[in-house]
């Protein structure tokens, strides 16, 4: 509403220019803000106030009954409007926080609506001119530099500290100074107040994961510096330095190779082999090897690599397996059959894992299309389909036909079968053809019920799209027009239609206004061009062109668009607006 209100000032300023240009020769008046000079502007945020000083404005070509100088931020919100220059200087710049201000001289008429603190300056509405800006930048404090690290070490119950950390504090700046330890969650661990308490931490007391080293300043007043807290949850005046990274690597469960394998689910027992574990950097009291499927969930615990490659894959069903082996100690809780690999409680460690893809049947790949066709009464076949059967497995094949949201229309038996079907008689929408592969007891594959709806054992070949498209009415080019309803008649223009693509039996134009009401249905563009805009009083018209077989009912002055029923299209609509 606030873009059309826009609109309508523009337009009544419009017409006010072109009535002034009518009565007077004289020459507009121009506003002009000058140039000002000064800067760019840097401070420090750290609770001092700082000004600016030496900001000159040229005011040489200067034109304006009103002046004043506007602060800004940097999406130029209003913050304040000093009406001098020594007003601008006494501007405490400090207090605005970290970030970026801008500085204009403005120039205006009487009338000038919008110009106050908290406005933008996009919003103002009235004869103005904004001089160029000056940047006052506002920075806040620096906590300095650390060098040292990164840092990693294991946890075996043994204290590790870090050690030759060094601050550059050549531009550090605050009142307040500590040492911040978080965990890769940014929460806070522990606060030493010097590089003597930080190099005392044993690190291995955290256990596994990733800390965090920080050198932090601030000023008095700064809250949620406490263990505990997180690191965004602060509030006053401070600043982070770069950090060093302190990782404590857990137990090592070493590494295995093999695979991956793949396997065909069909009924005969599928085993692995070939699995070894590269123990060299095992540690950890007790071992075994783990199967979980894709989510983590824990299918079996054999002990050793041989009872690894006794494990019948093929009685899984389709999926993936996951292969692991895992170090642990006495106290691991959560280490058993159906329960996930997430629940685990405990010292330990799993190696990297070898993945086992049990596949199901393969249905081949279809190639041809997609098609697109026209629904229009003439029947509409597809041709040209191909089936790659290369890989294909099943004891039983078919096609099959959906919708667009999978559901069932039919089962062509053969690919002659299927470039038998008439699409043209399913109406406009989506079709998808797919071959279908499956073992006996499938149930549900029948038309009326939904690919997902299919139990047993199956597989689906990609699929072929057939958009069904209905009528095209073209597009119309023209416009927007735009009329002052005065008494004297207005007549659209230079409307054109592209019907490169139009399809239909029959056409018109359709005029409607903007609840899609039918006002008028003039035959040609000749006719549409020959309406008179201004006899409809104020308001908003739009201009169609309509293209339908015979039997559409409701195409007549009075109804609305929504009600027509039949075969027909509506071009893309041009818009009059009646003044």
């Amino acid at each position: 509403m606030s873009n059309l209100k826009s609109l309508w000032i523009l337009l009544g300023i419009a017409v006010l220019a072109v009535g002034c240009s009518n009565e007077s020769d004289d020459e507009p008046i121009v506003l002009d803000a000058g140039t000002i000079s000064g800067g760019p502007f840097t401070i420090t945020v750290d609770g001092t106030p700082d000004m600016i000083t030496g900001v000159t404005l040229d005011a040489t070509n200067v034109v304006g009954s009103n002046r004043t100088y506007v602060i800004t931020d940097d999406s130029r919100n209003i913050l304040g409007l000093p009406p001098t220059l020594t007003a601008l200087e006494g501007v405490d710049f400090d207090a605005a926080g970290v970030g970026s201000c801008f500085i204009y001289h403005l120039v205006y008429e009487d009338g000038l609506t919008g110009l106050e603190p908290g406005t933008n300056l996009d919003n103002l509405v009235g004869e103005h001119d904004l001089s160029n800006a000056i940047t006052v930048t506002r920075n806040g404090l620096n906590a300095g530099v650390l060098s040292g690290g990164p840092f990693t070490f294991l946890v075996d119950g043994n204290p590790d500290m870090v050690s030759g950390i060094s601050l550059d504090d050549s531009e550090l700046t605050g009142s307040n100074q500590a040492y911040v330890i978080t965990d890769d969650g940014r929460n806070i661990l522990g606060i030493p107040p010097t590089l003597e308490a930080l190099e005392g931490v044993n690190f291995d007391g955290a256990g596994v994961g990733v800390c965090f080293i920080y050198h932090l300043t601030y000023e008095d007043g700064l809250t949620g510096l406490e263990a505990g807290m997180n690191l965004d949850g602060f509030s006053g005046a401070y600043a982070l330095s770069n950090r060093i990274t302190v990782t404590r690597n857990g137990l090592n469960a070493g590494t295995l190779s093999g695979g991956p394998f793949t396997i065909l689910v069909d009924g005969t027992p599928d085993m692995v082999s070939g699995i070894t574990l590269d123990d060299s950097e095992l540690t950890g009291s007790n071992q075994t090897y783990v199967i979980t499927d894709d989510q983590r969930n824990i299918l079996g615990l054999p002990p050793t690599i041989e009872a690894v490659e006794g494990v019948d894959f093929d009685g899984a069903g389709v999926g993936e397996c996951f292969i692991y082996h895992l170090t642990y100690e006495d106290g691991l809780s959560g280490l058993e059959a159906g329960m996930n690999l997430d629940d685990f409680s405990g010292a330990y460690a799993l190696s990297n894992r070898i993945t086992v893809t049990r596949n199901g049947l393969n249905a081949g790949t279809i190639g041809g299309g997609p098609y697109t066709i026209t629904v229009d009464g003439t029947p509409d076949m597809v041709s040209g389909i191909t089936l790659d059967d290369s890989e294909l497995t099943g004891s039983k094949q078919r096609w099959v036909i959906t919708d667009d949201q999978n559901n069932i229309l039919g089962l062509p038996p053969t690919i002659e079968a299927v470039e038998g079907v008439d699409f043209d008689a399913a109406g406009v929408g989506t079709c998808l053809i797919w071959h279908i592969t499956y073992e006996e007891g499938l149930v549900n594959l029948e038309a009326g019920y939904n690919v997902s709806d299919l139990d047993g054992f199956y597989a689906l070949s990609n699929s072929i799209t057939v958009t069904r498209n209905g009528l095209n009415a073209g597009t119309l080019s023209g416009g927007p027009f735009t009329f002052t309803v005065d008494g004297t008649p207005d007549m659209v223009s230079g409307i054109t239609l592209d019907d490169s693509g139009l399809t239909g039996t029959y056409q018109t134009y359709v005029i409607t206004d903007d609840s899609n009401n039918i006002l008028g249905l003039p035959p040609s563009l000749d006719a549409v061009e020959g309406v008179d805009f201004d006899a409809a009083g104020t308001g908003v018209c739009f201009i169609w062109h309509a293209t339908f077989e015979d039997g559409l009912i409701g195409l007549e002055a009075g109804k609305n668009v929504a009600d027509l029923e039949g075969f027909y299209a509506l071009s893309n609509s041009i818009m009059v607006t009646r003044n």
